[in-house]
Protein backbone atom coordinates (compact mmCIF):
# COMPACT_ATOMS: atom_id res chain seq x y z
CA UNK A 1 0.00 0.00 0.00
CA UNK A 2 2.97 1.95 1.01
CA UNK A 3 4.76 1.94 -2.54
CA UNK A 4 1.28 1.96 -4.15
CA UNK A 5 0.76 5.44 -2.60
CA UNK A 6 4.73 6.71 -3.41
CA UNK A 7 4.49 5.86 -6.99
CA UNK A 8 1.09 8.13 -7.17
CA UNK A 9 2.67 10.70 -5.47
CA UNK A 10 5.58 10.30 -7.95
CA UNK A 11 3.27 10.41 -11.20
CA UNK A 12 1.36 13.33 -9.72
CA UNK A 13 4.62 15.46 -8.73
CA UNK A 14 5.87 14.51 -12.57
CA UNK A 15 2.57 15.59 -14.06
CA UNK A 16 3.32 18.78 -11.79
CA UNK A 17 6.65 19.63 -13.36
CA UNK A 18 5.47 19.02 -16.90
CA UNK A 19 2.26 21.39 -16.35
CA UNK A 20 4.91 23.87 -14.86
CA UNK A 21 7.47 23.40 -17.66
CA UNK A 22 4.65 23.70 -20.32
CA UNK A 23 3.36 27.08 -18.42
CA UNK A 24 6.54 28.68 -18.33
CA UNK A 25 7.47 28.01 -22.16
CA UNK A 26 3.83 30.10 -23.07
CA UNK A 27 5.00 32.65 -20.81
CA UNK A 28 8.20 32.88 -22.20
CA UNK A 29 8.55 36.41 -24.33
CA UNK A 30 8.71 36.13 -28.19
CA UNK A 31 12.08 37.68 -29.37
CA UNK A 32 12.55 38.86 -32.58
CA UNK A 33 14.90 40.02 -34.78
CA UNK A 34 13.90 42.06 -38.40
CA UNK A 35 14.50 39.25 -40.32
CA UNK A 36 13.06 36.68 -37.84
CA UNK A 37 9.39 38.66 -37.90
CA UNK A 38 9.75 39.11 -41.43
CA UNK A 39 10.15 35.30 -41.72
CA UNK A 40 7.14 34.88 -39.25
CA UNK A 41 5.05 36.53 -41.09
CA UNK A 42 5.60 35.24 -44.54
CA UNK A 43 4.54 31.89 -42.78
CA UNK A 44 1.37 32.94 -40.55
CA UNK A 45 -0.31 35.85 -42.39
CA UNK A 46 -3.49 35.10 -43.25
CA UNK A 47 -4.05 38.02 -45.72
CA UNK A 48 -1.11 36.26 -47.69
CA UNK A 49 -2.07 32.93 -47.73
CA UNK A 50 -5.60 34.34 -49.04
CA UNK A 51 -3.47 35.88 -51.98
CA UNK A 52 -1.80 32.49 -52.57
CA UNK A 53 -4.95 31.39 -53.46
CA UNK A 54 -4.75 32.94 -56.58
CA UNK A 55 -2.77 30.66 -57.69
CA UNK A 56 -4.39 28.07 -57.53
CA UNK A 57 -7.50 29.45 -58.96
CA UNK A 58 -5.01 30.63 -61.93
CA UNK A 59 -3.77 26.36 -62.12
CA UNK A 60 -7.20 25.55 -62.57
CA UNK A 61 -8.19 27.55 -65.34
CA UNK A 62 -5.68 26.51 -67.42
CA UNK A 63 -6.25 23.17 -66.39
CA UNK A 64 -9.73 23.94 -67.58
CA UNK A 65 -8.55 25.64 -71.02
CA UNK A 66 -6.51 22.89 -71.59
CA UNK A 67 -9.44 20.44 -71.46
CA UNK A 68 -11.25 22.07 -74.10
CA UNK A 69 -8.86 21.64 -76.65
CA UNK A 70 -8.13 18.13 -76.23
CA UNK A 71 -9.91 15.07 -76.15
CA UNK A 72 -13.99 14.71 -74.95
CA UNK A 73 -15.15 11.01 -74.11
CA UNK A 74 -18.66 10.23 -73.18
CA UNK A 75 -20.78 7.24 -72.71
CA UNK A 76 -24.38 6.57 -72.60
CA UNK A 77 -26.92 3.52 -72.01
CA UNK A 78 -29.78 2.73 -71.87
CA UNK A 79 -32.66 -0.60 -70.86
CA UNK A 80 -36.10 -0.20 -72.08
CA UNK A 81 -39.38 -2.21 -71.47
CA UNK A 82 -42.43 -1.45 -73.21
CA UNK A 83 -45.46 -3.14 -75.05
CA UNK A 84 -48.08 -1.72 -77.47
CA UNK A 85 -51.77 -2.66 -77.52
CA UNK A 86 -52.20 -6.33 -77.72
CA UNK A 87 -48.31 -6.71 -79.16
CA UNK A 88 -45.37 -8.97 -77.47
CA UNK A 89 -43.24 -6.94 -74.59
CA UNK A 90 -40.50 -5.74 -75.60
CA UNK A 91 -37.50 -5.62 -73.37
CA UNK A 92 -34.37 -3.89 -75.19
CA UNK A 93 -30.85 -2.62 -74.00
CA UNK A 94 -28.43 -0.58 -75.63
CA UNK A 95 -25.10 1.11 -74.75
CA UNK A 96 -22.74 3.62 -76.98
CA UNK A 97 -19.18 5.50 -76.41
CA UNK A 98 -18.39 8.51 -78.00
CA UNK A 99 -14.99 10.40 -78.34
CA UNK A 100 -14.75 13.90 -79.46
CA UNK A 101 -10.95 16.19 -80.79
CA UNK A 102 -11.11 19.61 -81.59
CA UNK A 103 -8.73 20.21 -84.67
CA UNK A 104 -9.10 23.70 -85.32
CA UNK A 105 -11.12 27.01 -83.44
CA UNK A 106 -9.90 29.54 -85.50
CA UNK A 107 -7.27 30.36 -82.82
CA UNK A 108 -9.64 30.10 -80.01
CA UNK A 109 -8.40 27.62 -78.20
CA UNK A 110 -4.97 28.07 -77.93
CA UNK A 111 -5.44 31.68 -77.29
CA UNK A 112 -7.46 30.81 -74.21
CA UNK A 113 -4.51 28.13 -73.37
CA UNK A 114 -1.71 30.58 -74.13
CA UNK A 115 -3.68 33.51 -71.76
CA UNK A 116 -4.18 30.77 -68.95
CA UNK A 117 -0.67 30.16 -68.99
CA UNK A 118 0.39 33.98 -68.68
CA UNK A 119 -2.38 34.16 -65.59
CA UNK A 120 -0.32 31.02 -63.86
CA UNK A 121 2.80 33.48 -63.74
CA UNK A 122 0.58 36.62 -63.24
CA UNK A 123 -1.11 34.90 -60.36
CA UNK A 124 2.68 33.97 -58.99
CA UNK A 125 4.09 37.70 -59.64
CA UNK A 126 1.01 39.00 -57.52
CA UNK A 127 1.86 36.26 -54.63
CA UNK A 128 5.62 37.97 -54.47
CA UNK A 129 4.51 41.27 -54.53
CA UNK A 130 1.99 40.90 -51.73
CA UNK A 131 5.26 39.07 -49.84
CA UNK A 132 7.56 41.94 -50.89
CA UNK A 133 4.63 44.54 -49.64
CA UNK A 134 4.23 42.41 -46.37
CA UNK A 135 7.19 42.65 -45.96
CA UNK A 136 7.68 46.42 -45.82
CA UNK A 137 4.62 46.81 -43.44
CA UNK A 138 6.34 44.20 -40.88
CA UNK A 139 9.66 46.45 -41.33
CA UNK A 140 7.35 49.21 -40.86
CA UNK A 141 5.59 48.25 -37.98
CA UNK A 142 9.12 47.10 -36.26
CA UNK A 143 10.70 50.31 -36.87
CA UNK A 144 7.30 51.72 -35.55
CA UNK A 145 7.57 50.14 -31.96
CA UNK A 146 11.39 51.02 -31.81
CA UNK A 147 10.34 54.64 -31.96
CA UNK A 148 7.40 54.27 -29.70
CA UNK A 149 9.82 52.73 -27.19
CA UNK A 150 12.52 55.35 -27.47
CA UNK A 151 9.85 57.85 -27.36
CA UNK A 152 8.55 56.52 -23.94
CA UNK A 153 12.22 57.23 -22.82
CA UNK A 154 12.07 60.39 -23.51
CA UNK A 155 9.13 61.16 -22.12
CA UNK A 156 9.79 59.38 -19.09
CA UNK A 157 13.23 61.50 -18.90
CA UNK A 158 11.33 64.56 -19.01
CA UNK A 159 8.75 63.75 -16.51
CA UNK A 160 12.16 63.09 -14.12
CA UNK A 161 13.78 66.14 -15.25
CA UNK A 162 10.33 68.51 -14.29
CA UNK A 163 10.38 66.09 -11.02
CA UNK A 164 13.81 66.99 -10.13
CA UNK A 165 12.97 70.91 -11.02
CA UNK A 166 9.43 71.08 -8.92
CA UNK A 167 11.33 69.64 -6.06
CA UNK A 168 14.12 72.30 -6.62
CA UNK A 169 11.62 75.21 -6.65
CA UNK A 170 9.80 73.67 -3.43
CA UNK A 171 13.24 73.91 -1.65
CA UNK A 172 13.69 77.39 -2.74
CA UNK A 173 10.29 78.53 -1.98
CA UNK A 174 10.40 77.35 1.39
CA UNK A 175 13.66 79.00 1.87
CA UNK A 176 11.84 82.13 0.32
CA UNK A 177 13.92 82.43 -2.70
CA UNK A 178 11.26 82.11 -5.37
CA UNK A 179 7.95 82.56 -5.43
CA UNK A 180 4.83 80.55 -5.40
CA UNK A 181 4.52 81.25 -8.78
CA UNK A 182 7.05 79.12 -10.09
CA UNK A 183 6.00 76.49 -7.81
CA UNK A 184 2.62 76.38 -9.83
CA UNK A 185 4.17 76.74 -12.81
CA UNK A 186 6.75 73.91 -12.49
CA UNK A 187 3.81 71.73 -11.19
CA UNK A 188 1.97 73.03 -14.41
CA UNK A 189 4.89 71.49 -16.35
CA UNK A 190 4.99 68.05 -14.43
CA UNK A 191 1.53 67.32 -15.55
CA UNK A 192 1.89 68.12 -18.74
CA UNK A 193 4.83 65.55 -19.24
CA UNK A 194 2.79 62.73 -17.48
CA UNK A 195 0.62 63.21 -20.11
CA UNK A 196 2.84 63.23 -22.84
CA UNK A 197 4.13 59.86 -21.19
CA UNK A 198 0.57 58.38 -20.85
CA UNK A 199 0.01 59.19 -24.59
CA UNK A 200 3.22 57.59 -25.79
CA UNK A 201 2.57 54.36 -23.32
CA UNK A 202 -0.46 53.90 -25.81
CA UNK A 203 0.44 54.89 -29.03
CA UNK A 204 3.40 52.67 -28.20
CA UNK A 205 0.44 49.39 -26.91
CA UNK A 206 -1.06 50.15 -30.48
CA UNK A 207 1.85 50.17 -32.47
CA UNK A 208 3.19 46.84 -30.45
CA UNK A 209 -0.49 45.72 -31.47
CA UNK A 210 -0.12 46.27 -34.82
CA UNK A 211 3.43 44.26 -35.25
CA UNK A 212 1.52 41.27 -33.67
CA UNK A 213 -1.44 41.75 -35.97
CA UNK A 214 0.93 41.23 -38.82
CA UNK A 215 3.06 38.14 -37.36
CA UNK A 216 -0.41 36.74 -36.54
CA UNK A 217 0.56 36.03 -32.90
CA UNK A 218 -1.79 36.58 -29.24
CA UNK A 219 -1.87 39.98 -28.81
CA UNK A 220 -1.42 38.96 -25.34
CA UNK A 221 1.71 37.09 -25.63
CA UNK A 222 5.14 39.48 -25.04
CA UNK A 223 7.34 40.56 -27.50
CA UNK A 224 10.91 41.72 -27.31
CA UNK A 225 12.81 43.39 -30.56
CA UNK A 226 16.47 42.54 -30.25
CA UNK A 227 17.36 44.51 -33.71
CA UNK A 228 17.94 48.31 -33.28
CA UNK A 229 18.36 50.98 -35.92
CA UNK A 230 21.86 50.52 -38.06
CA UNK A 231 22.38 53.43 -40.46
CA UNK A 232 23.07 51.71 -43.82
CA UNK A 233 23.87 54.07 -46.61
CA UNK A 234 21.93 53.77 -49.44
CA UNK A 235 24.18 54.28 -53.07
CA UNK A 236 21.36 53.93 -55.89
CA UNK A 237 20.96 57.07 -57.65
CA UNK A 238 17.01 58.57 -57.72
CA UNK A 239 17.26 57.75 -61.88
CA UNK A 240 18.81 54.53 -61.32
CA UNK A 241 15.93 53.47 -58.91
CA UNK A 242 12.86 54.48 -61.10
CA UNK A 243 14.72 52.65 -64.44
CA UNK A 244 15.05 49.43 -62.10
CA UNK A 245 11.62 49.62 -60.50
CA UNK A 246 10.43 49.87 -64.55
CA UNK A 247 12.07 46.23 -65.15
CA UNK A 248 11.44 44.63 -61.85
CA UNK A 249 8.46 45.56 -60.50
CA UNK A 250 5.94 42.56 -60.10
CA UNK A 251 2.88 44.65 -60.62
CA UNK A 252 4.78 46.42 -63.58
CA UNK A 253 5.16 43.18 -64.99
CA UNK A 254 1.12 41.69 -64.28
CA UNK A 255 0.48 44.58 -66.22
CA UNK A 256 2.26 43.62 -69.43
CA UNK A 257 1.05 40.22 -68.88
CA UNK A 258 -2.22 41.20 -68.48
CA UNK A 259 -1.96 43.21 -72.03
CA UNK A 260 -0.60 40.06 -73.61
CA UNK A 261 -4.02 38.80 -72.23
CA UNK A 262 -6.11 41.45 -73.54
CA UNK A 263 -4.86 40.62 -77.04
CA UNK A 264 -5.05 36.87 -76.81
CA UNK A 265 -8.57 37.84 -76.31
CA UNK A 266 -9.16 39.62 -79.17
CA UNK A 267 -7.55 36.94 -80.92
CA UNK A 268 -9.80 34.45 -78.98
CA UNK A 269 -13.12 36.64 -79.97
CA UNK A 270 -12.29 37.15 -84.00
CA UNK A 271 -12.03 32.90 -84.13
CA UNK A 272 -15.88 33.61 -84.13
CA UNK A 273 -15.53 34.97 -87.97
CA UNK A 274 -13.82 31.69 -88.95
CA UNK A 275 -14.87 27.85 -89.19
CA UNK A 276 -14.56 25.54 -86.41
CA UNK A 277 -13.28 21.44 -87.25
CA UNK A 278 -13.87 18.22 -84.83
CA UNK A 279 -13.18 14.55 -85.10
CA UNK A 280 -15.47 12.63 -83.54
CA UNK A 281 -15.43 8.95 -83.29
CA UNK A 282 -18.31 6.38 -81.42
CA UNK A 283 -19.16 3.10 -81.03
CA UNK A 284 -22.81 1.17 -80.07
CA UNK A 285 -24.32 -1.94 -79.41
CA UNK A 286 -28.01 -2.91 -78.77
CA UNK A 287 -29.49 -5.92 -77.63
CA UNK A 288 -33.44 -7.34 -77.93
CA UNK A 289 -33.95 -9.28 -75.21
CA UNK A 290 -37.44 -10.21 -75.67
CA UNK A 291 -38.98 -11.37 -77.76
CA UNK A 292 -36.29 -13.38 -78.96
CA UNK A 293 -32.68 -11.98 -79.14
CA UNK A 294 -31.47 -9.98 -81.88
CA UNK A 295 -27.88 -8.05 -81.23
CA UNK A 296 -26.67 -5.64 -83.22
CA UNK A 297 -22.98 -3.07 -83.59
CA UNK A 298 -22.24 -0.38 -84.91
CA UNK A 299 -19.40 2.46 -85.48
CA UNK A 300 -19.14 5.95 -86.76
CA UNK A 301 -15.97 8.16 -87.58
CA UNK A 302 -16.90 11.30 -88.26
CA UNK A 303 -14.98 14.71 -89.46
CA UNK A 304 -17.83 17.79 -88.92
CA UNK A 305 -17.23 21.59 -89.75
CA UNK A 306 -19.39 24.35 -88.63
CA UNK A 307 -18.88 28.45 -90.36
CA UNK A 308 -21.58 31.07 -88.75
CA UNK A 309 -21.69 32.61 -91.58
CA UNK A 310 -24.18 35.51 -90.12
CA UNK A 311 -24.73 36.61 -86.32
CA UNK A 312 -26.54 40.04 -86.11
CA UNK A 313 -23.29 41.09 -85.25
CA UNK A 314 -22.66 39.29 -82.61
CA UNK A 315 -18.86 38.16 -82.90
CA UNK A 316 -18.40 41.70 -84.09
CA UNK A 317 -19.73 43.37 -81.00
CA UNK A 318 -17.41 40.85 -79.03
CA UNK A 319 -14.01 41.87 -80.62
CA UNK A 320 -15.17 45.40 -80.25
CA UNK A 321 -15.25 44.80 -76.69
CA UNK A 322 -12.14 42.74 -76.28
CA UNK A 323 -10.17 45.60 -78.39
CA UNK A 324 -11.66 48.03 -75.58
CA UNK A 325 -10.98 45.97 -73.06
CA UNK A 326 -6.64 45.56 -74.41
CA UNK A 327 -6.74 49.23 -74.81
CA UNK A 328 -7.63 49.52 -71.09
CA UNK A 329 -4.95 47.27 -70.40
CA UNK A 330 -2.65 49.03 -72.41
CA UNK A 331 -3.65 52.42 -70.53
CA UNK A 332 -3.71 50.69 -67.28
CA UNK A 333 0.32 49.91 -68.16
CA UNK A 334 0.98 53.84 -69.08
CA UNK A 335 -0.36 55.26 -65.84
CA UNK A 336 0.78 52.19 -63.47
CA UNK A 337 4.37 52.93 -64.30
CA UNK A 338 3.69 56.80 -64.09
CA UNK A 339 2.69 55.92 -60.27
CA UNK A 340 5.34 54.20 -60.04
CA UNK A 341 8.04 56.54 -61.51
CA UNK A 342 6.22 59.04 -58.69
CA UNK A 343 6.36 56.42 -55.41
CA UNK A 344 9.98 55.82 -56.35
CA UNK A 345 10.99 59.54 -56.93
CA UNK A 346 8.61 60.75 -53.34
CA UNK A 347 9.86 58.02 -51.45
CA UNK A 348 13.60 58.59 -52.38
CA UNK A 349 13.14 62.33 -51.53
CA UNK A 350 11.89 61.60 -48.42
CA UNK A 351 14.95 59.29 -47.61
CA UNK A 352 17.36 61.62 -48.19
CA UNK A 353 15.77 64.38 -46.20
CA UNK A 354 15.51 62.06 -43.23
CA UNK A 355 19.17 61.05 -44.23
CA UNK A 356 19.91 64.94 -43.79
CA UNK A 357 17.98 65.44 -40.68
CA UNK A 358 19.87 62.23 -39.09
CA UNK A 359 22.92 64.39 -39.23
CA UNK A 360 21.99 67.79 -38.28
CA UNK A 361 19.30 66.42 -35.29
CA UNK A 362 22.15 64.18 -33.79
CA UNK A 363 24.64 67.81 -33.31
CA UNK A 364 20.97 69.72 -32.22
CA UNK A 365 20.99 66.93 -29.50
CA UNK A 366 24.90 67.79 -27.56
CA UNK A 367 23.62 71.66 -27.69
CA UNK A 368 20.31 70.87 -26.17
CA UNK A 369 21.42 68.76 -23.33
CA UNK A 370 24.49 71.83 -23.01
CA UNK A 371 22.14 74.34 -22.58
CA UNK A 372 19.64 73.01 -20.77
CA UNK A 373 22.52 72.30 -17.95
CA UNK A 374 23.02 75.49 -17.81
CA UNK A 375 19.77 77.28 -17.75
CA UNK A 376 19.42 74.52 -14.51
CA UNK A 377 22.19 75.69 -12.80
CA UNK A 378 21.78 78.92 -12.94
CA UNK A 379 18.10 79.16 -11.73
CA UNK A 380 19.58 77.03 -9.23
CA UNK A 381 22.01 79.64 -8.07
CA UNK A 382 19.54 82.41 -8.88
CA UNK A 383 20.53 83.88 -11.46
CA UNK A 384 18.51 82.47 -13.97
CA UNK A 385 14.35 82.27 -14.67
CA UNK A 386 12.04 79.88 -14.56
CA UNK A 387 11.32 80.43 -18.33
CA UNK A 388 14.51 79.65 -19.57
CA UNK A 389 14.61 76.28 -17.64
CA UNK A 390 11.20 75.60 -19.23
CA UNK A 391 11.92 76.27 -22.86
CA UNK A 392 15.38 74.20 -22.33
CA UNK A 393 13.66 71.37 -21.05
CA UNK A 394 11.24 71.65 -24.04
CA UNK A 395 14.12 72.27 -26.31
CA UNK A 396 15.76 69.31 -25.74
CA UNK A 397 13.13 67.24 -25.68
CA UNK A 398 11.79 68.65 -29.01
CA UNK A 399 15.72 67.35 -30.11
CA UNK A 400 15.54 63.87 -28.71
CA UNK A 401 12.48 63.14 -30.70
CA UNK A 402 13.37 65.05 -33.92
CA UNK A 403 16.72 62.96 -33.84
CA UNK A 404 14.62 59.70 -32.84
CA UNK A 405 12.29 59.98 -35.89
CA UNK A 406 14.78 61.31 -38.39
CA UNK A 407 16.66 57.38 -37.71
CA UNK A 408 13.80 55.45 -37.86
CA UNK A 409 12.18 57.83 -40.60
CA UNK A 410 15.22 56.62 -42.87
CA UNK A 411 14.96 53.26 -41.73
CA UNK A 412 11.27 53.17 -43.05
CA UNK A 413 11.76 55.30 -46.07
CA UNK A 414 14.63 53.29 -47.33
CA UNK A 415 12.63 50.27 -46.70
CA UNK A 416 9.54 51.43 -48.87
CA UNK A 417 12.19 52.82 -51.47
CA UNK A 418 13.32 49.20 -52.09
CA UNK A 419 10.06 48.36 -52.31
CA UNK A 420 8.95 50.73 -54.71
CA UNK A 421 11.97 49.67 -56.80
CA UNK A 422 10.74 45.69 -57.11
CA UNK A 423 13.27 44.60 -54.99
CA UNK A 424 12.73 40.80 -54.24
CA UNK A 425 12.81 39.45 -50.84
CA UNK A 426 16.58 39.00 -49.74
CA UNK A 427 17.72 40.77 -52.70
CA UNK A 428 20.90 43.56 -52.45
CA UNK A 429 19.76 47.19 -54.10
CA UNK A 430 23.14 47.70 -54.66
CA UNK A 431 23.96 44.81 -57.04
CA UNK A 432 22.26 44.32 -60.57
CA UNK A 433 21.70 41.12 -61.16
CA UNK A 434 21.86 40.14 -65.11
CA UNK A 435 21.26 36.64 -64.11
CA UNK A 436 17.96 37.35 -63.23
CA UNK A 437 17.64 39.98 -65.67
CA UNK A 438 18.20 37.62 -68.84
CA UNK A 439 16.33 34.77 -68.29
CA UNK A 440 13.14 37.59 -67.64
CA UNK A 441 14.12 38.68 -70.77
CA UNK A 442 13.86 35.02 -72.78
CA UNK A 443 10.83 34.30 -70.71
CA UNK A 444 9.64 37.61 -72.57
CA UNK A 445 10.50 36.74 -76.21
CA UNK A 446 9.26 33.05 -75.22
CA UNK A 447 5.94 34.16 -74.21
CA UNK A 448 5.71 37.57 -76.82
CA UNK A 449 5.18 39.61 -74.30
CA UNK A 450 7.92 42.57 -74.88
CA UNK A 451 5.57 45.58 -74.63
CA UNK A 452 3.97 46.26 -77.76
CA UNK A 453 4.78 49.65 -80.13
CA UNK A 454 7.63 51.78 -80.79
CA UNK A 455 7.61 54.09 -77.95
CA UNK A 456 6.99 50.83 -75.31
CA UNK A 457 9.89 48.82 -77.04
CA UNK A 458 12.07 51.64 -77.00
CA UNK A 459 11.37 52.00 -73.20
CA UNK A 460 11.55 48.51 -72.36
CA UNK A 461 15.44 48.27 -74.12
CA UNK A 462 16.22 52.05 -72.19
CA UNK A 463 15.34 50.25 -68.90
CA UNK A 464 17.10 47.05 -70.04
CA UNK A 465 20.42 48.86 -70.68
CA UNK A 466 20.13 51.42 -67.73
CA UNK A 467 20.10 47.78 -65.42
CA UNK A 468 22.94 46.13 -67.52
CA UNK A 469 24.93 49.87 -67.39
CA UNK A 470 24.08 49.73 -63.17
CA UNK A 471 26.85 47.76 -61.63
CA UNK A 472 28.06 48.86 -58.27
CA UNK A 473 30.73 51.08 -59.84
CA UNK A 474 28.55 52.93 -61.59
CA UNK A 475 26.39 53.50 -58.85
CA UNK A 476 29.12 54.88 -56.92
CA UNK A 477 29.63 57.36 -59.81
CA UNK A 478 26.53 58.46 -59.84
CA UNK A 479 26.22 59.06 -55.74
CA UNK A 480 29.77 60.88 -55.87
CA UNK A 481 28.06 63.29 -58.91
CA UNK A 482 25.14 63.79 -56.86
CA UNK A 483 27.35 64.39 -53.77
CA UNK A 484 28.58 67.31 -56.13
CA UNK A 485 25.72 68.65 -57.19
CA UNK A 486 24.16 68.95 -54.01
CA UNK A 487 27.20 70.84 -52.63
CA UNK A 488 25.98 73.62 -55.56
CA UNK A 489 22.93 73.62 -54.67
CA UNK A 490 21.43 71.72 -57.94
CA UNK A 491 20.91 68.10 -56.87
CA UNK A 492 17.19 66.88 -57.27
CA UNK A 493 17.85 65.15 -53.58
Amino acid sequence: MKRRGRGKLTALAAGLMLLYSSFSSMCEAASLSIQEAVDLALAQNTSLRITEKGEETAKATLKSARGANSFDVGMSGSLTDGRTNNEARQDNGSLSLRVGLPIYSGGKNQANIESAEIGVDAARLNTERARENLRLSVIQAYYNVLEAQKTIEISQESVEKYQAHLTNVEQLFTAGSKARLDVLRSSVELTNARQALLRAENDYEVKLLTLKNLLRIDAKEELVLTEDFKFVPFHPGMEACVDYAYLHRKDLLVDIYALRQRELDVKAARAGYLPSLSLSASTGASERFNPGSDHNHNYQVGLSASWNLFDSGVTEAAVDKAKTARDQAELTLVKDKEDVSFAVRELYYSMREAERRFAVTKAAVSEAEENYYIASEKYRAGQGILLDVIDSQEALATAELNFNSAQYDYARYKAAVENAMGLGIGEDPGIADPVRTAEREAFFKERGIVPQGPRASKDYRRAKEIIDANTPAKWAEQAAKEAAEAREGKSDR
